[in-house]
């Protein structure tokens, strides 16, 4: 199969039909496959792919709302195309987009395609102004110069989605997780609709965990390898501030300064060690979350069924 599309639904009823006529319609004469992804929908989405599916769509419902790192995964994992495009089910990513996207990865060697929305038809103060500060922060920290990471519009080869790799809320960072592997990317102009249906599942709130996901993503990059040069240099950074405090406040003991008294010192030295300490168990954490699920060949999800039209006799 030439082309797998990944898109992950959630609560998106309204856009079910128009979704499935476009994809229909920009990748026609093409060998693909569409594969819809229901993250645990409340409403008829899942009821209406089923009514409007046709020979092309694949359709996974989860069991619960796992997230839309977790259906682009498994998504992902269903795909049997050589190339495969990841996309959002809002209607707000053009598929009329792909071919030309898959164009340029073929003709020019790439193994990323990103899109890059042009004229961004979002809210400036709730989305687009925070988005701008998100994508300058990642690409300064990570050195992976993409312009925008917000856009789910991409085409990758399969042996690079694949191994994504993607945990928790990481589809944000698919940019750098490719470029752990090597990945050489480029970005092109896509257009973007304003939404039609539905509510946006994107709030504010979501900086918050782009910053706590970008700590992650920079020590992927520069110590997953080699984890002893980050904690090994910071416990001899500490030891010896450690060693030269005891040594002033033993040097002002022998001076006869009374040295039980100083609250903002225990204060100090409490608060710096329980931040490393967070910080150390949360990358631990997520150290052991990845061995448990891929030492066992476990998935993040649970399926309740995957669906597709029966063949014609």
């Amino acid at each position: 199969m030439k082309l797998s599309v990944v898109v992950s639904m959630y609560n998106e009823e309204k856009n079910v039909e128009p979704l499935i006529e476009q994809v229909e319609q920009a990748l026609h004469g093409i060998d693909y496959e569409l594969i819809l992804v229901d993250d645990g929908s409340t409403d008829g989405t899942v009821a209406k792919i089923k009514s409007h599916a046709n020979a092309h769509t694949k359709l996974v419902v989860f069991r619960k709302n796992f997230g839309q790192s977790t259906a682009m995964k498994a998504g992902i994992d269903q795909a049997a195309g050589k190339y495969i495009v990841t996309m959002d089910g809002d209607l707000q990513n053009d598929p009329a987009d792909i071919p030309a996207m898959m164009a340029k990865l073929e003709n020019e060697d790439w193994d990323v395609v990103a899109g890059r929305r042009a004229n961004r038809q979002d809210d400036f103060v709730l989305r687009k102004f925070p988005s701008k500060i998100a994508n300058w922060i990642i690409r300064s920290s990570t050195q992976v110069f993409l312009s925008d990471y917000g856009c789910s519009l991409r085409i990758y080869r399969s042996e690079i989605a694949k191994n994504l790799g993607l945990y928790g809320e990481l589809h944000r960072f698919i940019p750098v997780l490719a470029a752990l592997q090597g990945a050489r990317m480029t970005e092109v102009d896509v257009r973007h609709h304003a939404r039609q249906f539905g509510e946006s599942k994107y709030g504010i709130n979501r900086t918050y965990k782009v910053m706590v996901d970008l700590l992650l993503m920079l020590f992927f990059q520069k110590y997953l390898r080699r984890p002893m040069h980050l904690f090994g240099g910071l416990g001899l950074l500490f030891l010896v501030i450690g060693f030269l405090i005891n040594v002033y406040l033993l040097i002002v003991k022998l001076g006869g300064s009374d040295i039980g008294g100083r609250p903002i010192l225990i204060l100090g030295a409490i608060l710096l060690f329980a931040g490393i300490q967070f910080i150390t168990i949360g990358v631990i954490m997520e150290l052991i979350m990845r061995t448990y699920y891929e030492s066992q060949g476990k998935k993040t999800y649970l399926i309740k069924e995957i669906f597709t039209l029966e063949p014609e006799a």
